[in-house]
């Protein structure tokens, strides 16, 4: 049995923001398109920004937008920025290895984090919930020419909209490190984020068809 990656309070914390995002304390608003409305808060000791997303995914349901976020084989399928991904367990608990492709004339980035999805019922309905975090565990060596990012963390939550789709909430922070403008770094955010979340929701819709040909094929 694995060893508890993160604490309820944590599952808990995040479960209310679906429900009512805490935007206080220096919250912005940062960008909306696309069903998606971002907000960010700047971190003074990294210079960068922390985001709070909350999207909707109109025609796929919670369950199968889960179930394609934590199927790593299929991220490799439906992602092109994904050079390198596996999962292994250390010390009892699920290590993922994650090489990121960067834009052209920029290096590479990897990370290292554990990962832990679980399923909850509260005041809005059933939701489903991830959290994501740096770790050291694995001892991973680094990679030439490709930097680590060992400060990242991220927290999603899923559940219906009370129609036919998905009403999702998304924690996002990580230092990329390196020499990248600002301005780039806003733009990923922008454009990144909705792109991300346009390219699973496409996938959930041909995620049942993964499926029946990946049991086809281990038949």
């Amino acid at each position: 049995m694995a060893v508890v990656t993160f604490e309820d309070q944590e599952f808990e914390n995040v479960c209310k923001e679906l429900q009512s995002p805490q935007l206080d304390g220096g919250w912005e608003f940062f960008t909306e398109s696309h069903d998606v409305q971002i907000h960010r808060l700047y971190r003074e000791e990294s210079g960068l920004y922390e985001y709070k997303v909350l999207g909707t995914l109109s025609d796929v349901s919670p369950q199968v937008c889960a179930d394609v976020y934590m199927d790593l084989e299929y991220r490799k399928q439906w992602d092109s920025y994904v050079n390198e991904l596996y999962e292994r367990e250390v010390e009892g608990k699920k290590v993922i290895y994650w090489h990121v492709n960067f834009p052209m004339f920029m290096s590479n980035r990897d990370y290292v984090y554990m990962r832990e999805l679980r399923e909850f019922d509260v005041d809005c309905g059933h939701v489903w919930a991830v959290l994501a975090q740096s770790t050291t565990l694995g001892d991973v060596p680094e990679k030439d020419g490709v930097i680590r990012v060992d400060d990242y963390k991220c927290s999603l939550v899923f559940a219906s909209d009370g129609k036919q789709g998905t009403k999702a909430f998304m924690y996002y922070y990580d230092n990329p490190k390196g020499m990248i403008p600002t301005f780039i770094i806003n733009w990923a955010a922008k454009t990144g984020v909705p792109g991300f979340l346009t390219s699973m929701q496409k996938a959930c819709r041909k995620y049942p068809e993964f499926c029946s040909k990946r049991k086809t094929a281990t038949s």
